[in-house]
């Protein structure tokens, strides 16, 4: 296996120094092969409560990081030689601290340059390093429950946006949208950005994605005449959301569920974990994508994008056309003005675009100052998906 994910397994194993980062990269290849042509057939992984699953492509991908991570970490003082050797032996208590102390302080990142920029990485990247450690010590040592892992506090979310807000947001953005060219306050942003920007907002306000969720939407996402928007929900956050559901069957609080979900079972007794595993065999799974309806603003704001958008691939360079709803306005690294947006430019273009709206709204009676992470404006919608009956005419697309 190469850089690029091709070769066989033997070739990947040997681009690790120590023996038991490459034995620990031959465990990670069952469970999420880097060819893609053994994707489908890759083994399940153990879950919570032991119950085996399937990684998704984004977990694959934080699973591979933690490999490369222990592979810098084992580079460095103050890991005893047994720790070179097996990789059973990167899940002893002592190398784990190590591990953990390089890690939370920022020196295991792949780039050199960034290695120690922030006194430590976010703690929802800490988490999801954890969240691995715990899969990849479970590969090495099955059965083994003496495993202890590294504890991550669970920040306090932040406030949502007040939901009497919702509407008023909206209206801002729809006047921002027709306005002529705004800058001011080290902010600019043309027609295109504020176009783009009141169409993603309206499908945040009909349908509450997650920015991940509201980047991979493609144009087939999209129903005959944007009567509504299908919206691939994230299985690998799917379940912690439907706590409330698994507790209601169990009979335990959420909190309980949440504990078994994220991977903490060992605070609840053996009964409760007993409920919560039998509830969540007989909880239908999620559906993988879900519709919900447009209003008549959103489909404006829509159609106006899409109208903006089918310019900007006109003028490229670019040929064959791209998939994704949205779609780069401006040269960036990627390429030319017309490639589908990333998740990281989705937020930084939100962003970008609160802080314009904030700017204009300043000193307007009832204005309240909107913060510029969209899932703060997500988790105040309740949004309900429409009945399968209902979406069928329009033919889900293929997850």
């Amino acid at each position: 296996m190469n850089e690029n994910g091709n070769g066989n397994e033997s070739r990947g194993r040997g681009r690790y120094a120590a023996l038991s980062v490459r034995d620990l990269a031959a465990a990670v290849e069952h469970v999420a092969p880097r060819d893609s042509g053994r994707w489908e057939a890759r083994e399940p992984a153990p879950g919570a409560l032991g119950v085996p699953a399937r990684v998704s492509r984004g977990r694959a991908r934080q699973l591979w990081m933690v490999v490369g991570m222990w592979d810098r970490a084992l580079q460095r003082d103050g890991f005893p030689a047994a720790a070179r050797r097996s990789a059973a032996g990167l899940f002893t208590e002592p190398v784990l601290a190590r591990f953990w102390e390089l890690a939370r302080a920022g020196e295991l990142r792949a780039l050199a340059p960034e290695r120690g920029r922030a006194p430590q990485p976010p703690p929802a990247t800490l988490r999801i390093v954890r969240d691995c450690l715990r899969i990849l010590a479970a590969l090495v040592r099955p059965g083994d429950r003496a495993v202890r892992l590294p504890s991550v506090a669970q920040p306090e979310l932040k406030a949502p946006v007040r939901a009497r807000s919702l509407a008023a947001v909206y209206r801002g953005l729809a006047d921002l949208a027709g306005q002529g060219p705004l800058e001011g306050g080290g902010t600019t942003l043309s027609y295109e950005d504020r176009t783009r920007l009141l169409a993603m907002v309206a499908i945040v306000l009909a349908a509450a994605p997650r920015s991940g969720e509201l980047a991979a939407l493609r144009l087939s996402d999209l129903a005959p005449e944007e009567r509504a928007v299908a919206v691939r929900r994230r299985q690998q956050k799917a379940p912690p959301n439907r706590a409330a559901e698994i507790a209601g069957l169990a009979q335990v609080h959420p909190s309980a569920v949440r504990a078994v979900l994220w991977g903490r079972p060992d605070r609840l007794s053996g009964h409760a974990r007993e409920r919560v595993a039998a509830a969540r065999t007989v909880l239908p799974p999620a559906p993988d994508i879900e519709w919900y309806r447009l209003g008549e603003g959103a489909r404006v704001a829509v159609r106006s994008w899409l109208r903006v958008r089918e310019l900007l691939l006109a003028q490229s360079p670019l040929r064959g056309g791209q998939p994704g709803l949205w779609v780069t306005l401006v040269p960036t690294r990627t390429g030319p003005p017309g490639i589908t947006l990333r998740p990281q430019g989705l937020t930084q273009a939100y962003a970008r675009g609160m802080a314009a709206l904030n700017l204009v709204m300043a000193g307007q009676h009832g204005w309240e100052p909107m913060p510029g992470r969209l899932e703060q404006l997500r988790r105040a919608v309740t949004a309900e998906p429409l009945d399968p009956s209902a979406a069928r005419s329009w033919q889900p697309p293929p997850a």
